[in-house]
């Protein structure tokens, strides 16, 4: 094995050179090339620069780790404080990428993929050991990708730390195995021993190689102290001692008594108040941290100093509680109690201070002869300007009142500030780390001379150099010792040892740790030239559970760790947490209901029977798939794939599609074939013009269905019929087609845009004979009853070719003379304001005639034009054009009224024949009309072909799931399109039904899944991502409307523009057609899919649901299996059956689901094997289900909109809750949570009958959500037991829900009536929110045109509670303002 080891040391010295920095120190570079050679432990004094010799190191494997480079380089710390320090120091010496790592960031639940993506950006890894000794134990990480392991204060390495871990169940595991690319290991430390023991250099020796055989590495030490004295100073060690005069003992009786008295009367106070078990737990727990802390001040620091104790702890942040009166108000008495107690022992004068007089103080028990010790030592050094000075104490308590202490006496003296530092793990303040590292700036800056810290500054943060280090407390170890030794690093600088006087045991062991220094480094030094022994094998945890596929390993140390991560990710309440459960009598292993596997039965050493139990049980939840090959809980794994899946890219640029049957590509060359389809209009409204029939002419046969295609367009005046007929096909030439799309350009465009410029419209269009858009509107005239094309308007467009026999061509126009009868319905437009006009006639009036303008002023039409336009009419003598306005075209898609503009088609006007131009003639005034209808019609029916296209692609791969276009096309069209009709209702029928068949498959194949595993499963089935992205893989966004139709952007067939381009694709063998890209969320698609499921529910039932979910890849079936459990009790013992058969009135077969649908989770009897969770979460989706379908069939005709609110009223817990309490469910619940217990009474106490009128939502009970569960459960259990059958399930629930939501009872929650109100009508609404002393304070101000409306309300309830009251109370205020 050391032939192996030397192997590979010789290879890696060929290989590695060092990259030295040019400031480094011989030491340092004499320890580099050491580690280079082999495994190193540095034992050099702290602030020697070791951190230099790891960068140095790390420099040289650099070439290594450079990426793609597979290999990464480990930097652990014990601290996580230490983790950006090191990370930063790492980044200033070296340019490899690197990454930080500690357990805030959440990695116990990252899996391998997401440390796979960190190996892959980052080339040293900086972490706590804690960390990647778990990712070595689900292999996230294996040993044999790190070519560097660097240990920081690697004297840790001992028992069951995890540095000794890592290097006992991975290193010397492999090493043992004859396993040769381990990693290059480098230790540092100030200290090769942590141990108190300090007693012989047998000792030390022993301490020694055990660490060095645990590292397998040899220890790198200067021979003596002078190679590191001349570039480090040492301090000098100074004993001094105090006399033990503390606070006298009869006053301390006095007070220890009074203080223990307060402290029982307040626990009994406790013990006997309505308090959950945890309330009065935790209240107990801060009392006795309050009482130790006073007696501990009151003993060893003074009376005062106890005082400022008491007064700290009682400003600690103190946590409220849901139910009753919360324990902080007692805490706070017994804190205040406390105060006075001690207050009284202190002088009453005002004008007294603490620092007036140190002999009186020490007299009065006020302060200790320690503290003043402490004093007199710092005011020896009163002289200093740049004082820096930490002050070491054992106990958080002792740092933050001497620093209260320090700033009260030391201004007397001098300028020195000082503050404290504690660990962020301590309970008695919290400190966070970035106030910390402020601290030891300010520290460096001179801002702050003292320091009062615990063992956080021995081996944490980084701090300046300090010329006086004050040991309060004397080091525990011979490690703490040195470590806070060689923070005093200034020259001259004196490390003060405070010892009792007397206490001889403590002065032996402080004189031993300084003798410690010089025979470390001796036995260090005499071991660094013998071989690495090799280490014991350790027989704990050579019980051990390997996977092979992945080589992941849980042993006796981690897998009770294991069992623990297992249970927190079961689901849970706020009644129970999931926990496992010893009976070490029995030796048995109760897991939580909710874990598949019940009970482990182990046999084996008494001492380690826990641990063999966890590790079997780890051993069965892999085996069923509860713990992945990576020996983590599935639901982490699944938990990530939603996330992942969620953060895959979406791109909101989605395509629009034009269906292919309006798209050619054929050629004009000869004579081409068109499909006539004439449609019908029927006018049902009054108007003085009347529609006329319009045939659509098509390149391909549209399908039967749309030929024949009805459907109403509803606007303001009422509304209008259309109807598709096939009336044949005609044959046209290639002239025939240009003349009909240059009439369907002009009239429409004219429509479309009624100003014109100077040229003719004509000539505006590039009328080519490849259009891409290719259909026909051409007028209709009626021949002997029978519709025909009318081809004398269509010839219109050509208005010159047009000759009258009977009238001369004598009227003189913009472009020249016509006829009278050419003058009539015709189209023309006034070059000199760019207007167009359908011409009724001629008049009997001429320029000269008379013109009333404004205010009654009388003109004539010649000087009218003349002073308005600037136009000399030249032929003043002609007589005049009547005209009237062309029809504007709108939007008659959505359905209703428009802003009543005024009518300018009614309007006519007198316009000279000289500034007219004729742009077309003849054209019936009521083609005109109809064809301003024309875009939102043929809008509606592009909408209706591209849902029908949708629908064959379906059709092609389930011919039989018959469903009608309109039905699709409601599916497809979002509210935002402002039609009459959009998906809401389906998507909340669809999304309904695709969570219980989802529900169902899910619970039948996966019966050890507890339930929060089932709902991620469901969740990574039918979450909008994954919806989104199978509506994707079928082009679906591309048929969704997701914009209000607007005419202005509507493409007249024939037109060729440069900004319209239409590509081709094909897919599943069908073209497709697109027109450009326009934003589409994700949402709207995952909506749509839901919808469209909503739509074959309700046109063809589940099958033909199911059929759809199918094709677009959601697989489900309702194939019925067993379900299987074990249940040994008999259900008669544990509930009233035939009460709540009765009740039900459902006859259960298997009555054990009776008994598990009403099992909470703390219920841990082992009479029950499962709790109700799962079969809630299969109740649920069934009762979501079953009430949605009631509603949409009972209230066929409501909106969308009221659908989903009457749903959202419907189906939630505290609807469920009070049906529970109403029927007294809540009896029957088995249970053990005394927090539970609580909240039912509490609940019962305010609940109200009537609430159930308004949903609860004026009640001031929050109800529990386990009685609404049970309503759901009980479903489940109806569900299962009845072989799947729904109705029953609906005929036994529907009861115990009655009354159901109507339309006429529907409230909306008064949270989202208010932000909806705000919302519409742009008022600002702030809220305040805060809980304290047991009492929820929300209070809502809204600020509605100026007037301040606002509620507060204050009471004993939750948050979310006492925010929806103050919600109605605004709501109140607003309907009365």
């Amino acid at each position: 094995m050391e032939e192996a080891l030397m192997e590979m040391d010789d290879y890696d010295e060929q290989q590695i050179r060092p990259n030295a920095l040019p400031f480094a120190r011989s030491y340092q570079l004499e320890a580099l090339e050491k580690a280079i050679r082999e495994n190193t432990i540095v034992y050099l004094e702290t602030g020697s620069g070791k951190t230099l010799i790891a960068i140095m190191l790390l420099r040289s494997y650099a070439y290594h780790l450079r990426k793609p480079s597979p290999y990464i380089a480990v930097f652990l710390v014990p601290k996580v404080v230490l983790v950006s320090q090191q990370a930063e120091a790492l980044r200033n010496h070296t340019d490899l990428k690197i990454g930080m790592y500690w357990g805030d960031m959440g990695v116990d639940y990252w899996d391998g993929d997401v440390w796979k993506g960190e190996m892959e950006k980052h080339e040293v890894l900086v972490m706590t050991p804690a960390i990647l000794l778990s990712c070595l134990r689900h292999s996230f990480i294996k040993l044999s990708m790190i070519k560097v392991l660097i240990m920081d204060e690697c004297h840790h390495a001992a028992g069951r730390h995890p540095y000794a871990c890592i290097m006992t169940e991975f290193y010397h595991h492999q090493l043992r195995s004859g396993i040769t690319e381990l990693p290059r290991i480098f230790g540092m430390t100030a200290s090769p021993i942590k141990s108190k023991a300090a007693n012989s250099e047998s000792t030390l020796s022993k301490s020694i190689r055990e660490l060095m055989t645990l590292m397998h590495s040899k220890v790198y030490t200067c021979v003596c102290d002078a190679v590191i004295s001349q570039f480090i100073p040492t301090s000098t060690p100074k004993f001094r001692f105090y006399r033990d005069n503390g606070i006298s003992y009869t006053l301390f009786e006095e007070l220890a008594k009074r203080l223990n008295e307060l402290k029982q009367q307040h626990e009994r106070c406790i013990t006997s108040s309505d308090l959950t078990k945890s309330a009065v737990q935790s209240a107990h727990k801060k009392i006795a941290r309050i009482f130790d802390a006073s007696i501990f001040c009151l003993e060893e620091l003074g009376i005062w100093l106890a005082l400022k104790a008491a007064e700290s702890l009682s400003s600690i942040e103190i946590e409220t509680f849901l139910w009753g009166i919360s324990g902080d108000q007692i805490v706070k008495k017994f804190s205040s109690a406390t105060m006075m107690t001690l207050q009284s022992c202190i002088p009453s004068d005002p004008r007294w201070t603490i620092a007036d007089n140190m002999n009186s103080n020490l007299e009065m028990g006020l302060l200790t002869s320690k503290v003043c010790c402490l004093i007199e030592c710092l005011l020896e050094y009163r002289g200093l300007t740049e004082m820096r000075c930490i002050v070491f104490v054992e106990r958080v308590i002792a740092a933050i009142v001497l620093e209260v202490l320090l700033n009260a006496l030391l201004p007397k003296y001098n300028s020195w500030r000082a503050k404290f530092i504690a660990g962020t793990g301590s309970k008695l303040q919290n400190q966070t780390r970035k106030i910390q590292n402020e601290i030891v700036e300010e520290f460096r800056k001179g801002l702050v001379n003292i320091i009062v810290a615990t063992s956080i500054l021995e081996e944490g943060l980084d701090v300046q150099s300090c010329n006086l280090v004050i040991r309060f407390d004397p080091s525990p170890t011979v490690c703490s010792f040195v470590q806070s030794r060689g923070r005093a690093r200034m020259r001259n600088s004196d490390y003060i040892l405070m010892v009792k006087s007397g206490d001889a045991v403590t002065r032996s062991r402080l004189e031993k740790y300084l003798d410690g220094g010089q025979m470390m480094r001796k036995e260090s030094l005499r071991y660094s030239s013998l071989p690495c022994e090799s280490l014991e094998s350790d027989r704990f945890n050579e019980q051990a559970y390997r996977v092979a596929s992945t080589e992941a390993v849980v042993n006796l140390s981690s897998g009770i760790t294991l069992i623990y991560l297992y249970c927190s990710r079961l689901p849970s309440d706020g009644y129970f947490k999931p926990t496992p459960m010893w009976d070490k009598h029995k030796g048995i292993l109760y897991l939580p209901k909710s874990c598949p596997i019940h009970a482990i039965h182990v046999q084996g050493d008494n001492k380690f029977l826990k641990n063999i139990a966890c590790l079997e049980a780890c051993k069965q939840l892999h085996k069923i798939g509860a713990l992945t090959d990576n020996l983590v809980p599935s639901i982490v794994v699944e938990e990530a794939e939603v996330e992942e899946f969620g953060n895959e890219p979406y791109s909101e640029e989605q395509p629009s599609y034009v269906p292919f049957e309006l798209v050619n590509h054929m050629s004009n060359n000869s004579s081409t074939i068109y499909y006539c389809y004439l449609i019908e209009l029927k006018q049902n409204f009054s108007y003085d013009i009347t529609v006329q029939d319009i045939f659509l002419a098509t390149r391909v046969e549209l399908d039967p269905e749309i030929g024949c295609m009805q459907f109403d367009m509803c606007f303001d005046r009422g509304s209008l019929a259309v109807n598709l007929r096939y009336r044949g096909n005609i044959n046209l030439s290639p002239d025939q087609v240009l003349l009909c799309k240059r009439f369907q350009v002009s009239i429409l465009g004219i429509l479309m845009n009624s100003k014109m410029d100077k040229e003719s419209f004509s000539e505006k269009y590039s009328l080519e004979d490849d259009l891409e858009i290719d259909y026909l509107l051409l007028p209709s005239i009626a021949i002997e009853e029978t519709p025909s094309v009318d081809w004398l308007t269509i010839s219109s467009i050509h208005p010159s070719k047009i000759q009258c026999r009977y009238h001369a061509a004598n009227i003189l126009t913009e472009k020249g003379f016509a006829c009278g009868c050419i003058l009539r319905n015709a189209l023309i437009c006034t070059p000199h304001n760019g207007r167009t006009y359908i011409t009724a006639g001629m008049m009997e009036l001429d320029g000269n005639s008379p013109l009333e303008v404004g205010d009654g002023e009388v003109t004539t039409y010649k000087k009218y034009f003349g002073q308005k336009h600037g136009i000399q009419l030249r032929f003043e003598h002609q007589r005049l054009l009547k005209a009237r306005h062309v029809f504007p075209v709108k939007n008659y898609c959505h359905g209703y009224s428009q802003a009543k503009d005024r009518d300018v088609s009614k309007t006519f006007v007198e316009l000279p024949p000289e500034l007219c131009s004729i742009i077309m003639s003849p054209v019936p005034l009521s083609t005109l009309y109809t064809f301003s209808f024309i875009p939102s019609i043929m809008h509606r029916l592009e909408s209706l072909l591209g849902a029908y296209n949708f629908k064959r692609m379906h059709l092609d791969y389930c011919p039989q799931n018959k469903i009608q276009t309109f039905k699709v096309l409601e599916a497809m069209t979002t509210k935002s399109c402002k039609e009459t009709f959009h998906y809401e209702s389906l998507e909340t029928l669809g999304d309904s039904f695709l969570k219980y068949a989802v529900s169902q498959q899910l619970f039948n194949m996966y019966q050890n899944h507890h339930e929060g595993l089932l709902s991620v499963k469901r969740e990574k089935i039918i979450c909008n991502a994954a919806l989104s992205k199978l509506g994707c893989d079928f082009r679906l966004p591309g048929f969704i409307r997701n914009d209000p139709f607007d005419p202005k952007t509507w493409i007249i067939p024939g037109v060729k523009s440069e900004s319209f381009k239409l590509e081709e694709t094909v897919f599943n063998g069908r073209k497709i057609y697109t027109r450009g890209d326009r934003k589409l969320k994700r949402k709207v698609v995952a909506d749509v899919v839901e919808a469209l499921i909503g739509a074959f529910l309700s046109a063809g039932g589940e099958m033909a649901a199911l059929l759809f979910m199918d094709w677009i890849g959601i697989k489900v079936n309702f194939n019925i299996i067993p379900y299987e459990r074990q249940f040994i009790a008999c259900p008669d013992n544990l509930v009233n059956v035939r009460f709540l058969e009765s009740l039900l009135k459902y006859s259960f077969r298997d009555r054990s689901l009776l008994v598990e649908a009403l099992t909470h989770g703390s219920y841990m009897l082992p009479d029950v094997p499962r709790c109700y969770q799962r079969l809630e979460y299969l109740g649920d989706s069934v009762l979501d289900y079953l009430i949605t379908m009631h509603l949409y069939r009972v209230y066929p005709g409501m909106s969308p909109g009221q659908l989903t609110d009457m749903r959202s009223a419907s189906v939630n817990n505290d609807c469920y809750a009070m049906s529970a309490i109403k029927v007294q469910l809540h009896k029957h619940v088995l249970h053990a949570s005394q927090e539970l217990h609580k909240h039912i009474v509490a609940t019962l106490d305010k609940f109200d009958d009537q609430s159930s009128s308004s949903f609860g939502w004026e009640s001031e009970a929050t109800f529990p959500k386990v009685l609404g569960d049970i309503i759901e459960s009980l479903a489940g259990a109806i569900f299962v037991d009845s072989g799947y059958d729904k109705e029953a399930v609906w005929k036994s629930i529907r009861p115990l829900l009655e009354p159901l939501v109507t339309p006429d009872t529907l409230t909306i929650h008064p949270i989202r009536e208010l932000n909806e109100l705000c919302q519409k009508m742009n008022y600002t609404k702030e809220k305040t929110l805060s809980r304290n002393d047991g009492v929820t304070s929300c209070k809502i101000e809204v600020i509605a045109d100026g007037v301040i409306h606002q509620f507060e309300y204050k009471g004993s309830t939750d948050k979310k509670t006492a925010t929806r009251l103050a919600c109605k109370g605004v709501l109140h205020s607003l309907q009365w303002k």
